[in-house]
């Protein structure tokens, strides 16, 4: 192999092996330098005896995610559903509910029309944001200004809804309200295909996870990438001011391309040291968007007892003095090994930090017997974490967030080639950007530009339409009638009154609710 490469790729995650993978298969000579001592980047799969396997990192696939699904087909990974048999459990206030269907049920008639003015205004916004360009969309500049704190006590009434609210921020990004750009959110709802796609397991983003753990997309690239991905090569310097470009690694290797693609968080390349200086804009791109914070948490039992129960497993938890704020069945799909997953977010996660792993064992599940209601929660047989705020070479999880301002200053620099470095990685992506799907897609279209570079390809063909999966459909999720045209709460308590308003309208607000007029179907 000769001295020069290609194409230089930093970082192993999924999206740099997706890029090198194509360049690859399209005969370019290609290396990827990953500075861990395994590949996968922000998905992980720890195997053992005790939980046969299990993904700490990123994990859930679904509907709409169609570039991530072709690649784990094409590479011989199958998917399984989350199991869905059953309520799921709403936990507010000190008082758990259970439920079917995907949002809580609501009957006081303003929660209702309040939740269904929220889910409908972000929706209806993010429709007005272009997704490969959201700094142009029309109010850009408005938006960015305003923090998701700002959107949702505009936006919201009742306290009730903003309670949700939080937690689906906090759920979605790991961050917290009032960190975040209203643009940005918006988007990233926009183009992970809407609230009830982004939200939903069953038809939503936490449809399926893959049998044996979503490590295999990465590990299996690697098995046909064979020696051209190197394992602990943190890189450190990259000089572009000769002919060909010079990548250093810590321990001085020494790695020459003609191309680089750097396919690692946005935040990291604060690490590299670059010959010539990056440009401002880069420069102060990447000082500007932080990374999540989450702790993952899988709880493993004896037996399923919430499926005993009537229960599939799904708690929504939005008591602030609770460590985990959702969670989902994590049994495999032949009944074995059965757990639950949790997630403790955003500003949690940082104070649990410093607690002991047996504390947030303890913690979780005295919370999940008083949310269940049962003492079989305080008995766990096994109990597995990731603490992503504490990975060096990821800096947490799940994505890079944009905190207010930004998008609509830096925004348009995030894919921008700086000379002979092309960028990848999730958060470069306008489909699912946060997740596996976005980093397939960046990773690929990042590796399409270089080939447009070297002729190998028109110009037209960099950004590629990845058809539908054949085998995970996305199905609509219709509005009825009355969703699209109920008033706001503060509507309706400014044209009716308060007091008037409940009189009249609760009894209609839940035979419509009980009726399946007003739920999203």
């Amino acid at each position: 192999m000769s001295n020069v490469y290609d194409v230089i790729v930093i970082g192993g995650g999924i999206s740099g092996l997706s890029s090198a993978k194509l360049l690859a298969e399209n005969g370019l000579n290609v290396v990827v330098l990953e500075a861990q001592d395994r590949v996968g980047g922000r998905t992980h799969t720890i195997r053992n005896k005790t939980v046969s396997y299990v993904d700490v990192g990123g994990s859930y696939v679904g509907p709409t995610q169609n570039h991530i699904l072709r690649m784990a087909k094409e590479l011989g990974v199958q998917t399984y559903k989350v199991n869905t048999n059953g309520r799921l459990v709403e936990h507010a206030k000190g008082k758990s509910y259970t439920f079917y269907g995907a949002l809580p049920p609501v009957y006081n008639p303003l929660v209702l029309l309040d939740l269904n003015n929220l889910i409908r205004t972000m929706d209806n916004w993010g429709k007005e944001i272009p997704a490969d360009a959201p700094w142009k969309a029309p109010r850009a500049a408005e938006w960015d200004k305003m923090t998701m704190k700002e959107f949702i006590d505009k936006t919201c009434y009742t306290s009730a809804t903003k309670r949700f609210a939080e937690l689906f921020v906090n759920l979605v990004v790991t961050a917290e309200t009032h960190q975040i750009s209203a643009l940005w959110f918006l988007w990233y709802i926009k183009i992970c295909d809407g609230t009830a796609r982004v939200f939903s397991t069953e038809n939503g983003g936490q449809e399926r996870k893959f049998v044996g753990g979503s490590g295999q997309i990465s590990e299996k690239m690697h098995e046909r990438l064979q020696d051209r991905v190197k394992l602990q090569k943190p890189v450190v310097r990259i000089d572009q001011s000769g002919d060909n470009v010079i990548v250093e690694t810590l321990n001085h290797e020494i790695f020459e391309g003609k191309y680089v693609i750097s396919a690692i968080p946005p935040p990291l390349t604060t690490k590299i040291h670059f010959t010539p200086e990056l440009p401002a804009m880069r420069n102060q791109l990447i000082q500007r968007i932080p990374m999540g914070s989450v702790i993952k948490c899988m709880v493993y039992y004896k037996e399923a007892f919430w499926r005993k129960m009537g229960l599939c497993g799904c708690m929504i938890i939005e008591d602030d003095d609770t460590p985990i704020g959702y969670t989902l069945d994590d049994t495999k799909p032949d009944g074995s090994v059965p757990a639950i997953i949790g997630f403790i977010l955003a500003r949690k996660a940082t104070s649990l930090a410093l607690l002991s792993k047996e504390e947030r064992k303890r913690k979780i599940c005295e919370c999940y017997a008083k949310v269940l209601g049962t003492e079989e929660a305080l008995h766990p047989v096994h109990y597995e974490e990731k603490d992503w705020c504490k990975e060096q070479y990821s800096g947490g999880c799940y994505t890079a967030y944009f905190p207010p301002g930004i998008m609509t200053q830096y925004g348009s620099i995030i894919r921008k080639p700086v000379g002979k470095i092309f960028f990848a990685g999730t958060e470069t992506a306008t489909t699912w950007s946060g997740y596996m799907e976005g980093a397939v897609q960046a990773g690929e279209r990042a590796a399409r530009e270089i080939m447009f570079k070297l002729g190998l390809i028109a110009e037209n063909e960099i950004w590629k339409i990845e058809p539908e999966s054949v085998d995970v459909p996305a199905l609509p999720f219709p509005t009825t009638f009355l969703e699209r045209i109920l008033p706001s709460a503060q509507g309706a308590v400014r044209l009716f009154g308060h007091c008037t308003f409940l009189a009249a309208v609760a009894a209609i607000g839940i035979l419509c609710y009980k009726k399946g007029f007003i739920t999203r179907a």
